[in-house]
């Protein structure tokens, strides 16, 4: 199993940052690789979406939004290619800066795979560092509501 973790303070009330980051719909504004985010279904707290990336790649995830506990668990389901599995967990906690958003990943490369686990963590890393950054930079300059 390989693994990340990244974190961002966001200098925002923590129910905003959840609110936004937790708009599915909105992701491609935060994501610049996605260029759309479909909700296929909703059952209760639990979403099953699409996500179509700019090279029309799509692929199924579903995802729990915890909004009283500010936690959030996904798993992609499919395809699962290039991945065994990916398991994504998101936590928000209050600071006295902001917000800290916290991801997680927790997955398993495929063996036909372009990339192993190790490149993998190193792709994955730079992505998320990349997009909570863009996600810092919009929620603070307030031009998203």
């Amino acid at each position: 199993m390989f693994q990340t973790y990244n974190s961002i303070i966001i200098n925002e009330n923590i129910d905003k940052v959840f609110r936004l980051t937790n708009n599915l719909e909105m992701w491609p504004r935060f994501f610049d690789e996605y260029k759309e985010v479909k909700i296929l279904s909703r059952i209760g707290k639990k979403f099953y979406f699409q996500i179509t990336n700019n090279e029309s790649q799509s692929w199924r995830s579903s995802r729990i939004i915890d909004d009283i506990n500010y936690f959030c668990a996904a798993e992609r389901e499919e395809p699962m290619f290039p991945f065994k599995y990916m398991q994504i967990i998101w936590k928000y906690r209050e600071t006295d800066e902001g917000t800290e958003m916290i991801w997680s990943q927790y997955f398993e490369m495929d063996e036909k795979a372009p990339v192993n686990g190790e490149k993998a963590v190193e792709i994955i890393n730079q992505h998320s560092k990349n997009n909570m950054l863009h996600i810092k930079e919009a929620i603070e300059s307030n031009t998203l509501e």
